[in-house]
C-alpha cells in the first residue's frame, strides 16, 4: 500500500507540473511569510522588552525631593565596621535629592569643567579632569563653588545613612567627567562596562555623583544604571541633580553610551579612612 501510495502521488505531481510561473508565485509567498514571522518576533521581543525594562527611579523630567531604595550590604564592610565602627554603612541603598545643590552652583561647575576639560581630554568618548588638576583654574570662584558643593553634598550623605559626618572624607578620584558618542580609542573611553566602586578605587565607602547636563536635553543615551537581579534600576542625569550610594558589591552599575550630545556630571567620593583622605583643592 505504501508503494502504490507512493506510485499515484508521483503520477499525480507528474500530471501537474509547475510552471515558471507558478514557482515565482510560490517563491513570493515564502518571502511574505518569512517576512511576517521575522517582524512578528521582532515585536514580540520589543513589546516584552519594554514589558520587562528598566525600571525608572529617577527621571528626568520630574523633581524629586528625595527617593530612596534600600538594598542588602554586601559583604564588603564586615571587616571594616570594628575599624571605623561609626562610620561604615548600617544599612546600604541608593538616593536621589534634586534640592541639594541649586540651579546655579550646577551651572557654574559645569561651565568649569567644560573649561578645563576643553584644554584636552581623551580622543575617544570618555574623558575625566581631577578637582587637583593643573588644567582647572583655582581662583576664589571654584574654590568656594566647589566647597560649598561639597559640604551640602557632605551633609546629605552623613543624614541619610545616620553616620557620623566627622567621620566621612573626602577621598581621591574626585572629578569632573565628559561622556560624548566618539568611539572609544582605548580602554580607558570604555565607561559602559560594569564595576563596583568600591573595587575600582578601593578607599571609596560612599559615591556621590551631581548631574551637570540634562537627559533628553543635552544629550541621548547616557543613562546611569544600577544592575539589579530581574531588573536595573535606571537613573537619568538631569543639571543639578544629586545620586549617592552606597560604594560595595551591593551596588554594581553602568553608564550606557552616550548616543548624541555630550555628558558631564561631577563624581564626589567619600571615605571612612582618614589614610584615605584628600584636602579640598586651594588656590593657586
Amino acid at each position: 500500500m505504501v508503494i502504490l501510495s507512493s506510485v499515484i502521488d508521483n503520477k499525480k505531481s507528474d500530471d501537474v507540473m509547475p510552471t515558471d510561473s507558478t514557482r515565482s508565485v510560490i517563491s513570493y509567498r515564502r518571502i511574505i511569510i518569512r517576512f511576517i514571522l521575522v517582524i512578528s518576533v521582532m515585536v514580540s521581543l520589543n513589546l516584552y522588552a519594554s514589558w520587562q525594562g528598566d525600571d525608572v527611579f529617577a527621571d528626568s523630567k520630574d523633581t524629586v525631593e528625595k527617593r530612596v531604595r534600600t538594598v542588602s550590604c554586601s559583604d564588603d564592610y564586615v571587616k571594616e565596621r570594628e575599624k571605623f565602627p561609626v562610620c561604615v554603612p548600617k544599612w546600604c541603598g541608593r538616593i536621589v535629592m534634586d534640592n541639594i545643590v541649586s540651579k546655579t552652583e550646577a551651572q557654574q561647575l559645569l561651565r568649569m569643567a567644560k573649561a578645563g576639560l576643553g584644554l584636552g581630554g581623551s580622543h575617544g568618548g570618555a574623558s575625566i579632569l581631577d578637582i587637583h588638576s593643573g588644567a582647572l583654574s583655582k581662583g576664589d570662584k571654584f574654590v568656594d563653588v566647589f566647597r560649598t558643593v561639597k559640604d551640602k553634598i557632605h551633609t546629605a550623605i552623613a543624614g541619610a545613612f545616620g553616620i557620623s559626618k566627622d567621620s566621612l572624607y573626602l577621598t581621591s578620584p574626585t572629578f569632573f567627567s565628559r561622556m560624548t558618542s566618539k568611539p572609544a580609542r582605548t580602554i580607558h573611553d570604555e565607561y559602559w562596562h560594569i564595576h563596583v566602586d568600591k573595587e575600582t578605587y578601593g578607599s571609596f565607602h560612599y559615591t556621590s555623583l551631581l548631574y551637570l547636563t540634562t537627559y533628553n536635553q543635552d544629550f541621548t543615551g547616557g543613562r546611569f544604571v544600577f544592575v539589579d537581579k530581574g531588573r536595573n534600576t535606571t537613573v537619568e542625569p538631569k543639571l543639578g541633580r544629586v545620586s549617592f550610594f552606597t560604594s560595595g558589591w551591593e551596588n554594581p552599575h553602568f553608564v550606557e553610551k552616550v548616543r548624541s550630545g555630550t555628558r558631564y556630571a561631577i563624581t564626589v567620593s567619600f571615605t571612612c579612612d582618614p589614610d584615605k583622605a584628600i584636602g579640598d583643592p586651594t588656590m593657586r
